[in-house]
């Protein structure tokens, strides 16, 4: 029989938005920043897991496998086995999930499952012209060659590409994550307004988080090499309305477009980790669970509408556990864009929607804003991709304790076509 998998702790770095050239964190060392205290306040040894697993999409040359590294530097020993998962967005959810069959099938007790990303740390990188140069000049023999290959240098092989630019954009379809926004948007009529409404709405709630205290016990501090320290998500702005998020134009569609660096989530850099454990290694090491992971499903759609991933992925979840969208008292939705999120909750409430596409007898039916993104979201707080699906599993937990509520469920959508859910039941 499956084992139960119970989420035992966790906890993030502050969310930091990035802005000119690299910040104060690389991937690995955002994930230290949250992963020490964590493990400190554990009444067991590091080196008592038996596995690391770390979600990161844009790995940096100089921490290949980040998962291998980040558990060498919080001590967890030479013989601790570490992999690094990426499936985009999905990343660090991909991470619990593993954890989550390893722990079920009885593979593993306790697993240290987590997600990060340094955005700012993105490189430039060579346009395919500038590369065949520079190789062109390596390999040439002699001076009078050398010469002849140095002088073929133009000014456009120089050029540098955006690497996160182009890593937002699909390959199949051309589109940047922004544009397959703007298509659920034009599908399911959001117009700019509600957008700019739902963005200003993240930023009050996540703002109301901060100075309420929600979040303590989730967000620790980080103390960068040159003795500053970060304690909270810097992208917040409590002073966002919908009229102050009017003003600004589209960026992926111009003039028309709904989609804005306003209503759109933030590039940040951050961590986030949770341990995952089996009954027995609750018993063994006397912990207290928070939560446990009851199901959780995958989704493949097109990928020019992969916003609708969280439709996709919680609608069969729920299904297979017999219930509803009413029977969930608290979502978490990564906010990846405010039209997209907008998106999903239209399309639960199609009713034509839901019959052709999900297979229901009906609209699967609206959801309470109120038990979504209760404390805001990637549009307040940012979106490190790789850490996303990892920080809502968190802070699910977290704030259905805080709550009082029994059932929730964290989802999101993935580039490229994808959609991740997770269903989590308070004990």
């Amino acid at each position: 029989m499956a084992r139960p998998v119970f989420i035992v702790d966790g906890s993030r770095t502050p969310f930091l938005k990035a802005r000119s050239g690299p910040g104060p964190f690389t991937p690995v060392d955002l994930a230290v920043q949250c992963g020490r205290p964590l493990l400190a306040r554990q009444p067991f040894s590091p080196d008592d897991f038996d596995r690391v697993i770390l979600g990161c999409v844009n790995v940096i040359a100089d921490e290949m496998n980040p998962a291998r590294v980040a558990a060498l530097r919080l001590g967890m020993g030479e013989d601790m086995v570490a992999f690094t998962v990426q499936i985009n967005c999905g990343s660090g959810m991909q991470s619990i999930d593993t954890a989550y069959r390893y722990i079920r099938e009885g593979h593993a007790d306790m697993v240290l499952a987590g997600g990060t990303e340094a955005l700012s740390h993105a490189p430039l990188v060579w346009p395919n012209s500038g590369v065949r140069w520079f190789a062109g000049l390596a390999t040439a023999k002699g001076m009078a060659a050398k010469l002849a290959a140095a002088f073929k240098l133009r000014p456009r092989y120089l050029k540098p590409i955006i690497g996160l630019e182009r890593g937002l954009t699909d390959p199949i379809t051309d589109l940047n994550m922004g544009q397959t926004a703007e298509v659920v948007g034009h599908l399911f009529g959001i117009t700019r307004a509600q957008s700019d409404a739902y963005a200003a709405e993240s930023h009050r709630r996540l703002a109301h988080a901060q100075a309420e205290g929600f979040l303590k016990g989730e967000v620790e501090t980080a103390f960068s090499r040159d003795g500053k320290f970060f304690d909270h998500d810097d992208g917040v702005r409590p002073d966002s309305t919908a009229e102050t998020l009017a003003k600004l134009r589209p960026v992926f569609e111009r003039p028309w477009g709904q989609v804005t660096a306003g209503n759109s989530s933030q590039i940040t850099d951050g961590a986030s980790w949770v341990i995952l454990a089996s009954d027995a290694a609750v018993a063994k090491h006397r912990l207290t669970p928070k939560a446990v992971i009851v199901d959780s499903h995958w989704a493949a759609l097109d990928p020019s509408i992969m916003g609708l991933g969280p439709v996709m992925s919680a609608t069969p979840l729920l299904h297979r556990n017999d219930l509803t969208v009413k029977d969930v008292e608290t979502w978490e939705l990564n906010e990846a864009f405010a039209t997209q999120v907008l998106g999903c909750l239209a399309a639960w409430n199609d009713d034509k929607f839901c019959r052709e596409i999900l297979g229901l007898d009906g609209a699967a039916g609206e959801i309470d804003r109120d038990r979504l993104n209760v404390d805001g979201g990637a549009i307040s707080l940012g979106h490190p991709v790789g850490t996303s699906g990892n920080r809502i599993v968190l802070h699910l937990v977290n704030a259905m304790k805080r709550l009082g509520t029994r059932r929730g469920v964290a989802t999101e959508c993935i580039g490229g076509g994808l959609g991740g859910a997770m269903l989590i039941e308070a004990v």
